[in-house]
């Protein structure tokens, strides 16, 4: 049962249409925020394999929002558009009398050797999951300072804080991520807001549901096994390699580290990176 943790509060999550951003927005309304889904839900970059979110589960969120009792509306956006975030800002704020929440979670993820890469290869990473979510910030927190304080949380990931194998652009963009959280953490706290930072392990979500995230998994981004095949291999290696057995952890499981962060509850916690890894945090540095 929802102890409404953050009733009366105003939400905005990037990356809503699925994924961490779905779960995060439906375990918001169920505390009792009114949130704002921000997605591109469209075609991000040809470097990628995962097939794009789309409106309809842009629109599949807002049904779960509002069924978990919460209000909901959506603005479709590429984050590395920085007018157009500002608007969303504004828009929300003249909508919902303000803001109280920014979840910075959307992202891309894509694999190639550092030998094969294209520009595109690095620098639509970069833009998107890093520049694009310095431009959440940047546009959102205004609004934060203005109502006295607010809470920001960003999504990074495990690897950005060990190397990754074909995942130079990834890894680079999610380390970053982590610098930019604990910056912004330094700067904004004299406003009362807290920026803090959720690092999800594998998640089961289309992000890391395909071939090339497979073939990664197994070291071997040339296979050519039947996808079946190469999934149960996969499967296998990560499994072994997680503590608690788990080769990828349901985007449910990380929306509780998120409400904590963004509740009144959290309210000394600022430049944290809280990790949601089901153990694979272990194998990493401190």
């Amino acid at each position: 049962m929802s102890s409404k943790r953050l009733e009366g509060k105003v939400a905005i999550v990037t990356g809503a249409a699925r994924g961490i951003g779905r779960a995060t927005a439906v375990a918001f309304a169920r505390e009792g925020a009114a949130v704002v889904g921000i997605d591109i839900a469209g075609p991000v970059s040809k470097t990628l394999e995962v097939v794009p979110a789309t409106v309809e589960e842009l629109d599949e969120t807002g049904r779960l929002v509002v069924a978990a009792g919460g209000k909901w509306n959506s603005r479709r956006l590429d984050q590395r558009d920085m007018g157009a975030l500002r608007q969303a800002a504004a828009w929300t704020a003249e909508t919902f009398g303000k803001i109280d929440i920014l979840f910075a979670n959307a992202g891309i993820q894509a694999f190639k050797p550092l030998l094969d890469m294209e520009d595109a290869d690095w620098h639509d990473q970069i833009e998107v999951n890093l520049n694009g979510t310095c431009n959440a910030i940047r546009a959102v927190a205004p609004y934060l300072v203005k109502n006295g304080g607010g809470r920001i949380i960003i999504t990074s990931s495990t690897q950005g804080q060990h190397g990754t194998k074909y995942g130079a652009a990834y890894s680079a963009s999610k380390w970053g991520l982590i610098g930019l959280m604990k910056s912004a953490a330094l700067e904004l706290g004299q406003y009362g807001i807290t920026v803090n930072a959720v690092i999800p392990g594998l998640i089961d979500t289309p992000l890391t549901r395909h071939r090339r995230r497979y073939a990664q998994a197994i070291d071997d981004l040339n296979n050519d096994e039947p996808l079946d095949k190469l999934e149960a291999a996969a499967k296998q290696k990560l499994a072994a390699k997680s503590p608690l057995g788990l080769p990828w952890l349901p985007p449910e499981s990380i929306a509780p580290a998120v409400v904590f962060l963004a509740s009144d509850d959290a309210y000394l916690v600022s430049g944290a990176a809280y990790d949601v890894t089901g153990g694979d945090s272990a194998n990493n540095m401190a």
